[in-house]
Order: structure tokens, then sequence, then C-alpha cells
């Protein structure tokens, strides 16, 4: 994939005052550059349509941040939509002066025209921003979408894998090849669970040596697992592991019960843990739109996320418990306990992770969710992850919501979100705000 290219695009019209729309453009110019040193700004401003042509002429930009330093008539966004389709921030100035003399950069007027051919051209989603290059709030509204944008434009390279069908009822976590690829350019490729199992099958306990020594440093009590289930673990690990290689999967949804327990006798629990310690974003119940959330999170963080299920609240701590049956990152895991390697709570099998999940001051909860007409909206909550225990058998976390934690959920549960959500470290709210909107998506934020 090639490298995110970041534009800033400060137009105008010479008849305003030069000198106050000069020093706006040299402030911008240095908030960008350190914002991302990949922004790209012109020499000078850009002072006539011919001007923009030149300055557009050999670009390919991931994102447009479309300032009027004065007022601009939509000719200039218009050049801009008509040559590129990506995401736009718009940027309006505030007025440097009103004394009672001259209007200096009427900067706001040319928002007015800019967002207006935005609509009429082909309603182009953007994100419109309004302030000066020192205010806080702007830097933070810059950051969130050039972060957004480098997300979305990252998507465009993303192969996802199904691996098998959801279990019955668990229907929310099924996509179509053509949606994923239409709304987020992301590709899907599927293979039937009962094909890794096969291969792993074929594989012999010393082609397996290096997976088995894998997971025993990354884990606890792996020793403690029957070695029949140790052995067939590193099995499917080295065919999960062959398979994304081979396929440039970055991102994957396996169907786990009751396939593994009836037809292979060893879970893929500890597999998708340390698949997402080795940087795929790794699902289980065969939720895709789970994946694709694991991944933006972890696309976000830099780190993995931990995937589960809200199944407590504590309305005194204002806490909501996430867990499911053991299939966290091993580098989740708190100090004190380290990765336990356990059984499944239901069916009594291992290797399955067992921990606690280690605290961190800020999380964001996320997931990609349908409507019921089938269109796409975000789920977001943020909080902090607390230093809790494990809370019952499998993996689970402990997050303190900003807002009443009951109200969180009596509210996302009449909006019909479904059961899987992704926990990341740190504060992402504004930047998946920003992506939702160069999608059209709604944000529920609770």
């Amino acid at each position: 994939m090639s490298e995110f290219v970041p534009v800033y695009v400060p137009v105008g019209v010479p008849t305003f005052h030069m000198e106050s729309a000069q020093a706006q453009f040299d402030r911008s110019c240095a908030l960008l550059k350190a914002i991302d040193e990949r922004f790209v700004c012109p020499e000078s401003m850009l002072l006539s349509v011919d001007a923009l042509r030149a300055f557009l002429a050999e670009r390919k930009p991931d994102l447009v941040v479309f300032q009027n330093l004065t007022f601009a008539n939509a000719a200039y966004m218009s050049e801009v939509l008509r040559r590129f389709d990506c995401p736009v921030l718009l940027w309006t100035l505030r007025e440097p002066v009103i004394d009672g003399g001259r209007l200096r950069l009427n900067s706001l007027t040319g928002a007015y025209s800019a967002a207006n051919a935005l609509r009429a051209f082909d309603d182009r989603p953007f994100v419109y921003l309004f302030g000066a290059p020192e205010e806080e709030r702007v830097r933070q509204t810059i950051r969130a979408c050039t972060e957004a944008a480098r997300v979305k434009k990252a998507m465009r390279a993303l192969k996802v894998a199904a691996v098998g069908h959801t279990p019955q009822g668990f229907g929310f976590g099924r996509a179509l090849d053509s949606e994923l690829m239409s709304t987020f350019g992301v590709e899907l490729e599927a293979i039937e669970a009962r094909e890794l199992i096969d291969r792993a099958k074929a594989y012999s306990a010393e082609e397996c040596g290096e997976y088995l020594e894998k997971t025993a440093c990354a884990t606890c009590g792996f020793d403690k697992t029957p070695e029949c289930n140790r052995i067939d673990h590193a099995r499917l690990y080295k065919a999960y592991t062959e398979y994304v290689k081979a396929n440039g999967i970055g991102a994957l949804a396996s169907r786990c019960w009751p396939d593994f327990f009836t037809a292979f006798g060893t879970p893929v629990c500890t597999v998708l843990s340390l698949l997402n310690d080795d940087g795929v974003a790794a699902a289980c119940e065969a939720d895709i739109y789970g994946a694709l959330s694991m991944w933006i999170g972890m696309q976000l963080s830099g780190e993995p996320v931990f995937f589960g299920d809200p199944v407590s609240l504590d309305e005194k701590e204002n806490t909501i418990t996430f867990w499911h049956c053991g299939a966290a990152a091993c580098s989740l895991a708190r100090a004190d306990t380290g990765a336990v390697v356990g059984v499944h709570p239901n069916r009594k099998i291992g290797p399955a992770m067992d921990f606690g999940c280690q605290a961190f001051p800020e999380a964001t909860v996320f997931r990609i969710g349908r409507e019921p007409d089938g269109s796409f909206r975000f789920f977001l909550l943020e909080g902090e992850a607390l230093d809790k225990p494990k809370q019952f058998i499998g993996t689970s976390i402990v997050i303190r919501t900003d807002e009443p934690c009951r109200e969180a959920v009596e509210n996302s549960v009449r909006d019909g979100f479904e059961p899987h959500f992704v926990v990341i470290k740190g504060r992402h709210g504004k930047t998946l705000e920003a992506l939702a909107e160069f999608f059209k998506f709604p944000v529920y934020r609770y």
C-alpha cells in the first residue's frame, strides 16, 4: 500500500487583507506539519483557481484539509471534488479582528460556498471545523480526521477471512463480500473451518514444535493442559498461521463452537489469542464485523484489543464487565497472573485463555453495527479499564464508563446493538466520530 498523503488546500482571493491571511497560512502549515509531517503544503497561498489547479496537478491525496483563508467561491471546492474522491475536512478561520473596520478574511462565507458545493456535487461526506490554528479543539479535530483518513485508506488494502459460518442465532456477524468491498473497500475471503481442521490433522507433532514452544513462552500453565490437546493446539496454530501468511489476511473471524470440540477435540480459543498478539485481528463466533471492529481498534492503538460480550454491570462502581470464553490476546493479561491457560468454561476442554485484563486509564468501547434496515452505524463508549481480577472463567475486562453505566446498557439494548464489542486502549472517540463522518454513518455515543 502506498504511503498516506494528507494535503492542505488553503484558498482565497487577493482582494482581502493579505497580511492577515498570510499569518493564518503560516500558522496553519506549522500546525499541520506538527500533527503529521507527511502533510503536503503549498509554498504559498492559493489565490486563484489556476493556482489551485497547478498545485493539485501532481497530487493524489488521501485527505484534503480545505481551508478558506479568505472568502473564495464554490469553483475552488468544485475543482477539488472533480479531481479527487477522498475524505475532506473543511476548515473555517475565525475573523481575526472585529473593530468596525475592514472585514479582513470572510472565511466563514467561503465555508458556506464550499459546503454547498460539497452537498450539491454528490452529497460528499465531510467533517467541518471552525476555529483558529492556536485552539486546542482545532488541533484535536485535525489530528482525529487525519488518523481517521489514514485508517480509511488502510482498509482498502485489508483482506478479511471468514473461517466457517456463524452459529445459528449469530447471524449479526455475517457479511457479504460485495457489501464489505463497496462500503469499506475491504476484501472478504472465505474458507471452511473443516479445511483448516484437516490441514491441522495432517501435521506431525514434530512439524509443530515451534508453535508449541511459542505458546508455552507466551502463556502461563500451558503445561497443565493434557499433552494431546497441547499438540493439537500447536497443529491448529500452525494451520491458521500458514493460511494467514499465504493469503495476506489482516483480520479473521473464526467459527469456534461446536466444530472444534466435536470434530477436532481441541478449542481454537488460544490460537485466536496468539494471532491477535501476532498482529492479526482475530474474532471468534465467525463475527466478521467484530473482526473489522477489532482491526480498526488495533490500527488506532497499535496494540491488540479485547473482544467480548457485556455480561455484568455494577451501578455503584459505574462499571460494565466484558467477557468471553478465552480468546483474549496474551499481552492484555494482568502482570500479576500473566496469560493463564485454562479450559473452555462450557466444554471443559483446553487450552483456552483464563485471566483478567490489565488496567489502563483510558478506554474506548466500539463496534461497527447494523441498523434494522441493514445500514451501518458505530457504537461508541469511553471510560477506563479498572484493576480487577478475572471475573468469570474465561477472559474479562471491567470498564468504568464516563456516563452512567446502566443507562448505557439500557439504551444500547433498546437500540438493538449486537452483543460483541471491542475494548481499545486509549480514547479514540473523536477519531471514530470522524471516521463515521467520512462513511456517513450515524454514531451512537453512550
